[in-house]
């Protein structure tokens, strides 16, 4: 019996992905990237255990999507690249309301303003997460009441997405995110990679949603405020 559960217990894991536990598969060009999310800063006032807990990414050659849904209400927030077809979209699902809002391929989607003058600063650090060897970089916002404070991100070139971090303040980081944050109004966010799988995406996920009402950046950058900071 225990023969059984242990063989049992491989083929699970060569068709579900490689965990974090286990090896990568390097040089993939298409699949998913689970990560999971933790908080730091200002709380407000949900409790931390009501926030988005996991962050899902599908890619597949240069398209990249990044799906935070909130485990109430019906809500979360998409963002959306496919520079082919020049679209760098933003959508939330907000307590059932639809909204987006197309940035231009050479805009930071909405939401970043916190990371106004981010520095980054590439380091000779290196690490394994997934199985996939890891560059490091450190993030500084010089100026700013953290100005001191140093972030740590790690990447990889080893997952084949090409240009993985267009419309993201982490634009000039040449690999995927493997462990990195976002500073959402007075939010951070930390996402580390959990979980890479390889498998078939369809184009039609990296289309144009359809059934969101366009909104300006203004009112789109309010509603992500509200979503992360209730």
């Amino acid at each position: 019996m225990r023969v059984s559960l242990l063989f049992l217990s491989v083929a699970i894991i060569s068709v579900t992905g490689d965990s974090c536990v286990n090896s990568g598969v390097r040089n993939i060009d298409q699949g998913e990237i689970h990560y999971s999310i933790t908080y730091s800063g200002d709380s407000g006032f949900i409790p931390r255990e009501f926030m988005p807990k996991h962050l899902i990414v599908c890619f597949k050659d240069n398209k990249i999507l990044f799906d935070i849904s909130a485990p109430f209400g019906n809500s979360g927030i998409m963002n959306l690249a496919n520079p082919v077809n020049g679209i760098f979209d933003t959508y939330i699902n907000f307590l059932g309301f639809k909204y987006f809002y197309p940035s231009g391929p050479d805009e930071n989607y909405p939401g970043f303003e916190a990371m106004t003058g981010m520095e980054i600063h590439k380091t000779s650090g290196t690490s394994v997460i997934c199985g996939f060897n890891c560059k490091s970089a450190e993030v500084t916002f010089p100026g700013s009441k953290t100005g001191n404070k140093k972030y740590r991100i790690w990447y990889t070139d080893e997952i084949k997405v090409r240009n993985p971090n267009a419309a993201t303040p982490f634009n000039e980081i040449d690999g995927v995110l493997m462990k990195f944050f976002f500073v959402i109004n007075q939010r951070e966010m930390h996402f580390e990679a959990e979980t890479v799988y390889r498998k078939d995406i369809p184009d039609k996920i990296f289309e144009r949603k359809e059934k969101y009402v366009r909104i300006s950046k203004k009112d789109i950058d309010e509603i992500i405020d509200k979503f992360v900071s209730m």
